[in-house]
């Protein structure tokens, strides 16, 4: 293992405790009431919801029911992209339980399948350079792409090594992610799928929580949140 020499510069306050602790009973009190059955029928449901909601902040236009019709093997009049995009997503989320939260292959491989046939640098790190965009202005610069591997390598290392609780540690992963911006595309749709990676693996049942439909609907304070964390970088 790599011994990280990164300490992403964040601050634990007393609403963020306060907020760590509401969340972990929350979850404690669904654990409790979620039964087996009913695990797997909310698996599915929510899987669709979590690919829906994730697509959309990208501009993705298809409802629930299309991406259900699309996972049923139906035929969807669409357009080719947006079908793709899904079926991408579909794909990736089905390995799932199959990756490390801290494997620069895992992540590679998971860009790989999300990003298939939409992009020609899928499964590698972007070789140029990128920045945030927030209509026609540029919101943030990323790292030069000569950057990039040395980044992430610090970044897996780090999360594989912090004492930071679960919450705080994929909040702060996905924040640095998205920091650097790793790829050429997909960079949001990559950094939700492994917060949410991140998360399942301390508790299982975020495997099954649509974090990313609660994202889709809090869309605009996300982005304020990101964009805040940046400035007071």
């Amino acid at each position: 293992m790599t011994k990280s020499t990164c300490q992403p510069p964040y601050t634990i306050t007393p609403e963020i405790l306060n907020r760590v602790a509401a969340i972990s009973e929350a979850i404690r009190q669904l654990t409790v009431l979620t039964d087996q059955a009913r695990a797997l029928r909310l698996r599915r449901i929510n899987r669709i919801r979590t690919i829906h909601g994730s697509l959309a902040i990208e501009g993705n236009t298809l409802s629930e029911e299309q991406i259900t019709a699309i996972l049923e093997g139906k035929r969807v009049i669409a357009p080719p992209r947006e079908v793709q995009e899904v079926k991408n997503a579909l794909a990736a989320y089905d390995r799932f339980d199959s990756w490390k939260p801290s494997s620069d292959k895992d992540l590679l491989e998971a860009h790989r399948i999300l990003m298939s046939g939409l992009i020609d640098e899928a499964g590698s790190y972007r070789h140029g350079g990128v920045g945030v965009m927030a209509g026609q202005q540029v919101i943030h610069m990323a790292p030069p792409a000569d950057r990039v591997p040395h980044l992430m390598t610090d970044l897996f290392a780090w999360l594989a090594a912090t004492d930071a609780h679960p919450l705080i540690a994929s909040s702060v992963f996905h924040y640095e992610f998205e920091f650097i911006h790793p790829f050429s595309d997909g960079n949001g749709r990559m950094g939700r799928l492994w917060q949410s990676l991140i998360l399942a693996r301390w508790n299982p049942l975020f495997a099954d929580i649509p974090v990313e439909s609660l994202i889709f609907e809090h869309q605009a304070e996300y982005y304020e949140a990101l964009q805040k964390s940046t400035q007071k970088t």
